[in-house]
This record gives structure tokens, C-alpha cells and sequence, in this order.
């Protein structure tokens, strides 16, 4: 459903995410990764054409289908699930760049599978994560993602392909002839937004909607960032807190997908930082299991606020990259249990260890579960000062 020229300019879009998004930017001779499911082969073609124009190297990988994808679970013994390849650790600590297409042909498949074979998986596998994280940290890789539009995506959200084409067409400005100046625009825009967060000494935020009674506390040496190449589509602002200050209720309207499962109402009660209750108007049992992954799974690792004005997001899309940055009447808040990230640290990354990291609260975890808010919301910020401010309204920040 997309065109030839909309494809070349969602390739052009995703270079300057990936440029964009790395500390002093791409550089000749780069090793580039391109990660791609089987339906967005011709946009994988694409941007190999033009990296190679660039000067980089690439490598250029098919992901799973969803009988293989099954196959890993169902099939496989404990050595087997956990199995590392030789030399991946090698690749990827030469790894400068990586660009994923995620283009499903199907999103259900494992809904029968055993979480917990899927949490051992991402468990035995958190290491090659870790290693692009810090290289991440340092300047010396970076990562971004896009969807292609698919008929199995399409299904999931309720809607025909020609509107989800449609939606995707219009949150990455693939319309415009020119859409990387559109990005460039948005980028600076949401600069000005971050700067004036940043400035804030805030103890707490509090979020308040018809179902959400939230405090967020950000912690020591945090700051505010996002629409930073990262992802395509991305409109997204957020800090990862300390973990220890969450206190409340948190509800996501939104439903989502995960691991094939189709999870909707999530209702989390946080208690020292912890969930100490979790429900789900549809799949609970999942939810559950998910939140017992490990230590951090039922903690917070993201905070995160989006700005109707840059999104044009309006519909759920089944996809956690578009439906974390809704638009829509009200914007979104979202939260992630689990994993944070550590570039939201305020002070020099590269000091910032292990130790550092559980010291001031930074989550870890193998789990990242983004679940989104839309409904009206007032998020106010409780300063240091004793002040009280609202930065964020009707789906705005203020």
C-alpha cells in the first residue's frame, strides 16, 4: 500500500532517525545492522542501497517467521531456549548502528505459548541488550524502528489496510515531499518542551485522570528526553524515575499486544514502588505471570508524556511504536514496567555504573511493557520549592 516514493522517503526518514539519534553521528566505514521481517523486504532493499551510497557496511537479517518464532518455544529444551550463538557477542560490540522493519504476518501465534519460556528467552538473552545499551550510552551506537504496514497488523486494530497504511502514512509525514524537514521541526519543538522540564526541581509529579491517581518520583540526576530518532514514529517525552517513589493506581486504557497476547483494562496498584496489585479486564493471567518475570518486572523503568499537537495518531494500531505515542483528543501517558533507560540520567553516563544505577533508582529488568493512557488527564509537577505546577492538560504540555 505504500508507494515506491513513500518508501524511499520512509528510508530517508529512518537515516535520520539513526543519525540523529547517535552522539556526533554516523560515520564512514559504520557497521550497520538492518533487521527486517519477510513484508518490508522491499524497504529493506532500499535502505541498503542507500547506506551503501552512504559509505557503511551492512548486514542485512530476516527475522523469524511466526511458524519459527513458535518452533524456538514449543520445540525447544532449556539448553536450546537458552542458547547463546557464537560470536554474537563479538558482532555486536562492533556494532555502530540498527534499523528493525517490523512488519508481522501474524500477532497471535504464540498467545498458547508459556510466558515463562518466553521471560527465560529474553532472560538468557538480556547480555547482547546490555552490550548495545552501553555502546548506546557512550556514542558509539545507535537504533531505530519503523513499521511496515501489514494485513495481520490491520486485522488486530479493526481496521481495512488502506486506513492503517493511511495512519502510518500520516504519523511519518510520508506525505510530504519533504518529510525529514518535518521531523527536523518537530525535533526543535520538542527541545524548547524538554528544556523547560529540565529546569524544573520537581520532588513528584502526580497524575491525575477519571481511572489514574499516580505518583511518579523522578529522582536525583534525571532528565527529560525523547523524539530523538530513536523510533519512527516518535512523539513521546519521558524519564525513567526511581522506581521507589511510585505510589497509587495507575489504569491503561489502551489495550495491547504482547507475546500473541491481547491484554486490555490493566489496573496496577503501586506500593513502595512496587505493583503490589495487577488486574486486567482481559488477560490477567498474563499479566501476572509477565510482572513475576524477574525482580523488576513489577517496577517502574519509564515515565512518559505525549503532545497531541506532534502526533496524528488517532486510532489504536496494535503496535506498542504507534500506540505509545497516540494523539488523538487527549495525547497519552503511558509508564513501562521494567527495564529503564539509563541516557535519562542527568549526569555523565559514562560514570554511570551498576552500582550507580540501583543507587538511584534506575530499574532493571528483561522486561519492558509499555501500557498507555488516553483518556483526559492533569499532570502537575510538586517542586522542591513547595510549589505546585500543572505541565501537562487536555493532551498538552503547558
Amino acid at each position: 500500500m505504500l508507494t515506491e516514493k513513500q518508501l524511499h522517503r520512509y528510508a530517508d526518514v529512518l537515516l535520520w532517525g539513526l543519525e540523529t539519534a547517535r552522539k556526533g553521528g554516523l560515520k564512514p566505514d559504520d557497521l550497520v545492522l538492518v533487521r527486517y521481517d519477510l513484508p518490508a523486504l522491499r524497504l529493506a532493499e532500499i535502505l541498503q542501497a542507500k547506506l551503501y551510497q552512504l559509505g557503511r557496511d551492512v548486514v542485512l537479517r530476516a527475522t523469524f517467521t511466526p511458524a519459527m518464532e513458535k518452533n524456538f518455544y514449543e520445540l525447544t529444551n532449556d539448553h536450546q531456549l537458552t542458547f547463546r550463538t557464537p560470536g554474537d557477542d563479538i558482532f555486536y560490540k562492533a556494532l555502530n548502528a540498527s534499523i528493525f522493519l517490523h512488519a508481522p504476518t501474524s500477532l497471535t501465534h504464540l498467545r498458547d505459548t508459556d510466558p515463562q519460556k518466553i521471560g527465560k528467552a529474553a532472560i538468557a538473552r538480556k547480555y547482547l541488550k546490555e552490550i548495545l545499551d552501553r555502546r548506546d550510552e557512550v556514542g558509539d551506537f545507535s537504533w531505530t524502528l519503523c513499521i511496515y504496514p501489514t494485513e495481520a497488523l490491520a486485522e488486530q486494530a479493526g481496521l481495512s489496510l488502506k486506513a492503517y497504511t493511511e495512519q502510518v502514512k500520516a504519523a511519518c509525514f510520508l506525505g510530504s515531499s519533504d518529510p525529514v524537514a518535518q521531523w527536523r521541526d518537530i525535533h526543535a519543538r520538542a527541545q524548547a518542551i524538554k528544556d523547560r522540564l529540565n529546569s524544573l526541581s520537581v520532588k513528584h509529579f502526580h497524575v491525575e485522570s477519571a481511572n489514574t491517581d499516580l505518583i511518579i518520583t523522578p529522582g536525583e540526576k534525571r532528565r527529560w528526553i525523547g523524539i530523538s530518532g530513536h523510533n519512527i514514529p516518535s512523539f513521546e517525552l519521558f524519564l525513567s524515575p526511581d522506581w521507589r517513589g511510585t505510589q497509587g493506581i495507575y489504569y491503561a486504557d489502551q489495550p495491547s499486544f504482547r507475546n500473541g497476547n491481547y491484554v486490555k483494562g490493566i489496573r496496577l496498584e503501586f506500593r513502595n514502588g512496587a505493583a503490589v496489585k495487577a488486574q486486567a479486564e482481559i488477560g490477567e493471567k498474563f499479566l501476572r505471570q509477565q510482572l513475576a518475570m524477574d525482580a523488576g518486572a513489577d517496577k517502574l523503568g519509564e515515565f512518559s508524556l505525549t503532545d497531541k499537537r506532534f502526533s496524528k495518531i488517532s486510532r489504536f494500531m496494535a503496535n506498542t511504536l504507534f500506540d505509545e505515542n497516540f494523539g488523538g483528543k487527549f495525547g497519552n501517558c503511558h509508564v513501562a514496567l521494567g527495564s529503564s533507560y539509563s541516557d535519562t540520567y542527568a549526569g555523565d553516563i559514562a560514570r554511570l555504573t551498576k552500582g550507580l544505577k540501583k543507587k538511584l533508582g534506575f530499574n532493571d529488568s528483561a522486561l519492558h511493557w509499555d501500557m498507555v493512557n488516553t483518556q483526559k488527564k492533569r499532570v502537575s509537577a510538586h517542586l522542591t520549592n513547595g510549589k505546585k505546577i500543572t505541565i501537562y492538560e487536555n493532551g498538552e504540555f503547558i
